[in-house]
């Protein structure tokens, strides 16, 4: 991975480098990695994970097909 740092601005690029680790789920990876999850609690993370995707995309689908537009969500 790697972050162009211009003008000597540090901050804008650390910014843009800790968004490209969170895109990639390196984060959410070192948290998981941090203690030891039981195989079962694992599968069990693991198919609740496969379960909101296919619902995500599927909600995704929906309103494609239907021509509804997206609700707009507004980050701080």
């Amino acid at each position: 991975m790697q972050v162009l740092v211009r003008d000597n601005n540090v901050d804008q690029a650390m910014k843009a480098l800790k968004k490209k680790l969170q895109r990639e789920g390196v984060f959410r990876e070192m948290k998981l990695r941090n203690f030891y999850e039981k195989p079962s609690e694992k599968r069990a993370r693991e198919k609740a994970e496969a379960i909101r995707r296919a619902r995500k995309l599927a909600r995704k689908r929906a309103q494609r097909e239907s021509g509804v537009p997206a609700p707009v969500v507004v980050k701080k």
